[in-house]
């Protein structure tokens, strides 16, 4: 269940947004256990000055304009080593299928209870059961 938020730069070609999206689905379903058809992605181009990073670097990590903000609401209780596969997967798979560099792929986690989400209907549909 998670929602993926994927914000690029607004000359981002179709394709390669096309690409980014399947990567991230791809990489939840094999990494992270989420189920097949659960792709909610809300992807927004934005122009240069609306995507900010340190020109300097961070932490050893070096930017360039290319940059990709990827950021995943999901379910918490996943392990260290799960969310490690994922951003290998993530980083890897882009760069593999767009050219954009791994240091450009960043990616933050955000993990919610699973009663925190409402897929339509005005429903709790993973309500907890007592």
């Amino acid at each position: 269940m998670p929602l993926v938020r994927i914000d690029v730069a607004k000359d981002t070609s179709t394709d390669t947004v096309k690409a980014i999206s399947d990567v991230v689905y791809e990489a939840m379903t094999r990494t992270a256990n989420v189920p097949a058809h659960d792709k909610f992605q809300i992807i927004s181009r934005h122009a240069s000055d609306e995507l900010v990073y340190p020109a300097e670097g961070y932490l050893g990590v070096s930017y360039t304009p290319r940059i990709v903000f990827i950021q995943v609401t999901w379910n918490t209780g996943r392990s260290t080593e799960v969310k490690k596969a994922f951003y290998q997967a993530v980083a890897s798979g882009i760069h593999e299928r767009t050219g954009i560099r791994k240091d450009d792929v960043w990616i933050s986690l955000v993990e919610v209870n699973r009663e925190d989400w409402s897929f339509g209907q005005g429903e709790m549909q993973y309500a907890p059961t007592h």
